[in-house]
């Protein structure tokens, strides 16, 4: 028995995507460093060891997002409690999307994500730092 995929990944991307801010490569650019703003990278850890992150981002597997983001969790990690802008950044913005649309429905916010992704970012000329 084949099952029949009713919505595909790419309109759950797209439903995320309306209801989420998007940011290009370089206002994330401008926004790194501001005080008021976490990065949130979403890849896996051996993406990261290849080709690096943006330095300074917080660290958060997509697959462990909505346990990390509940206070009520036992995996709720500090700095989602901080007043601060979030913005959630992937390889290429799918994931990103998704999660940004997530942490929004679970009340996180302010939150965006990084149109495009990591790519976007060292495309533009984004700083990249190397992980061991």
């Amino acid at each position: 028995m084949t099952q029949q995929i009713t919505t595909g990944y790419r309109e759950l991307v797209d439903r995320s995507r309306a209801r989420i801010e998007e940011l290009t490569a370089n206002q994330v650019i401008a926004a790194h460093g501001d005080p008021s703003v976490v990065l949130v990278d979403l890849r896996e850890g051996d993406e990261i060891g290849r080709e690096g992150r943006i330095p300074g981002a917080f660290h958060c597997p997509r697959g462990r997002l909505e346990f990390w983001i509940d206070p009520a969790s036992p995996y709720f990690k500090d700095v989602f409690a901080e007043d601060k802008i979030f913005i959630f950044y992937c390889a290429l913005g799918w994931r990103s999307a998704l999660a940004a649309d997530t942490a929004q429905t679970m009340g996180l916010k302010p939150v965006a994500h990084l149109y495009e992704g990591f790519k976007a970012w060292k495309e533009a000329g984004g700083a990249i730092e190397k992980v061991d």
